[in-house]
């Protein structure tokens, strides 16, 4: 579990420290003050530091290692002309300083790089292990009808898409779970399937389908927009990518979603949260943070907090708590509130 994160001098943020539950952080701000960045780059550290396909047992973290994947990880997900360009704007040159902390301290890292660095990362404090457990990043769009040849085409050339598409297809395209772990996934799948009207499936021509009871299939660039997001996340977790243990990065699950599936959107995050997956979700939907607020309510067990992120002098101040009223004004919202209170007026 990610327990805090301190971010000097990276893109908006001068001098942050954000403190984060072990089950849901909800990122709430207006643009350009640091939500997807935030999420981007702790995504970035646990992506590198999550080692599936080396035996743990013979291949420890070196700094030639981490420093080599740190900053081509940053590199393919924040698409920057150089990594200097992620260092905060101003006069002169500076450094870039990223500190993490876990719950478990072998894994606690930190590194830095500075305005003049082209793909040189320097790590300061090394992990002594690996991560075991999965990271995954979605983006605000689906991803299921891109994916047909995108991670062949996407590793063969240079494409302006993010890297965090290109790891979420590689998820997408795993094998459906077998044996004890399918039985659980059915709980989570089961809602998920009923409101999207049937199984998602991966046929042998790399392209989903909806196939619907009674009716066959459907190609998945048939099926209405705000269902082919929850077909994504009901294909992950029927593949055991999302289901127990592990990081979720999500921006902006709300989007192209209409109210009834937001709710039931808010429903899966507290599942994935209660099934032990730390959840990161960037937001300006104060439907999606009100729901999250109410489900919460009956899974007392589950730590939700808040971030509230404030342009302030030119840089970004964050603010945290355990509800939205904590976090201070966030004009996004403010604006709703209002637009509520001028429509009821209309009404008298």
């Amino acid at each position: 579990m990610l327990k805090s994160a301190k971010i000097k001098n990276l893109t908006v943020f001068s001098e942050s420290e954000f403190n984060f539950s072990p089950h849901l952080n909800v990122i709430i701000g207006e643009n350009s003050t640091g939500k997807t960045h935030l999420l981007k780059v702790l995504y970035s550290l646990l992506a590198v530091l999550f080692n599936e396909s080396m035996n743990p047992f013979t291949v420890t973290p070196t700094k030639t290692l981490l420093q080599r994947r740190m900053a081509e990880k940053l590199f393919r997900v924040f698409k920057p002309d150089s990594l200097g360009r992620l260092v905060r704007r101003r006069q002169g040159r500076d450094r870039c300083e990223l500190e993490f902390i876990f719950s478990n301290r072998l894994l606690n890292s930190s590194f830095s790089f500075s305005t003049s660095s082209k793909t040189e990362v320097e790590i300061i404090q090394l992990p002594q292990e690996w991560i075991n457990e999965p990271t995954l990043f979605l983006p605000p769009r689906e991803l299921l009808t891109i994916y047909p040849g995108f991670v062949s085409v996407y590793e063969n050339h240079y494409l302006e898409f993010e890297e965090t598409w290109r790891d979420t297809c590689l998820l997408l395209g795993k094998p459906a779970l077998r044996g004890p772990r399918e039985s659980r996934a059915r709980e989570l799948l089961q809602p998920l399937e009923e409101i999207i009207g049937g199984k998602v499936v991966l046929e042998k021509s790399g392209r989903f389908y909806l196939r619907i009871p009674q009716q066959g299939t459907m190609e998945m660039h048939l099926v209405a927009e705000g269902f082919r997001k929850l077909a994504m996340v009901a294909q992950l977790v029927a593949n055991g990518s999302l289901l127990d243990q592990g990081y979720l990065f999500w921006d902006e699950p709300d989007a192209n979603l209409n109210p009834k599936l937001v709710k039931q959107i808010a429903g899966t995050i507290l599942h994935l949260c209660a099934n032990n997956v730390q959840v990161f979700l960037a937001t300006h939907s104060l439907f999606l943070m009100r729901e999250l607020y109410i489900q919460a309510l009956e899974h007392r067990s589950l730590e939700t907090k808040y971030f509230g992120l404030h342009h302030k002098d030119g840089i970004i101040e964050p603010q945290s708590g355990k509800t939205i009223d904590d976090i201070g004004q966030i004009i996004s919202l403010e604006e709703e509130l209002q637009q509520s209170d001028r429509y009821i007026d209309l009404e008298v």
